[in-house]
């Protein structure tokens, strides 16, 4: 993927950071529905993003009803989505809905400071390990990833969480998240990601601290 379609892509991932706002503005329950609604849009839509076939017929109908610059501009939307995803994503699961997945279970079982943290270093600590890496990565491991996107994913992780948990608990969160993103833990990173650095923390606030 093109530098120009990486920062397209977590661009659109920073959208996550809406799940830790809402939390700290609108409360528990209230993320919980918005994360539940947002889960059951994607599911739905999923099918017409993975089956090419689908989307032509529905494109097909919507020329009876809809002028040819609407289905251009439906065209040009496909052509973007297509741009931005990983080769594996493109008849799989995609990376927003692993991403709302985790989301949910980590706001519903986890404490809020631990919540907030772990949706906001999994959104951001990702991008700029992606960023970082692909930019000013000389430094590569075999599966692609470098020591500079892994060290950007950490320390960004280590500034968000000490605010919240403390620096300890923030060394031992970040180091969790950037060794999920660097393994790309199943089923996905997006998923794999928020819950390692909840859990990790969460164990660790009342087992060692």
């Amino acid at each position: 993927m093109s530098m120009k379609s990486e920062l397209k892509r977590k661009s659109l991932h920073i959208v996550g950071l809406s799940v830790p706002v809402s939390y700290l503005i609108f409360g528990r329950d209230v993320t919980l529905a918005l994360i539940g609604l947002a889960f059951f849009i994607f599911v739905v839509l999923e099918p017409f993003r993975i089956i090419e076939a689908l989307r032509d017929k529905i494109k097909e109908k919507l020329r009876l009803y809809v002028y040819d610059d609407v289905i251009e501009r439906v065209e040009m939307l496909e052509k973007q989505i297509d741009e931005i995803t990983r080769e594996h994503e493109r008849y799989r699961v995609a990376a927003h809905i692993y991403f709302s997945a985790a989301a949910f279970i980590v706001v519903y079982f986890f404490p809020e400071e631990i919540a907030i943290g772990a949706i906001a270093v999994a959104t951001i600590g990702d991008a700029l390990a992606a960023i970082i890496g692909k930019s000013f990565g000389r430094h590569r491991f075999k599966n692609g990833k470098s020591v500079e996107g892994s060290l950007a994913y950490f320390i960004s992780g280590l500034l968000i969480l000490w605010p919240l948990v403390g620096l300890p608990l923030a060394v031992l969160g970040s180091l969790a998240g950037m060794l999920a993103e660097f393994y790309n833990l199943p089923p996905d990173d997006n998923f794999s990601n928020q819950l390692a650095i909840a859990t990790v923390l969460y164990l660790a606030d009342i087992l060692v601290f």
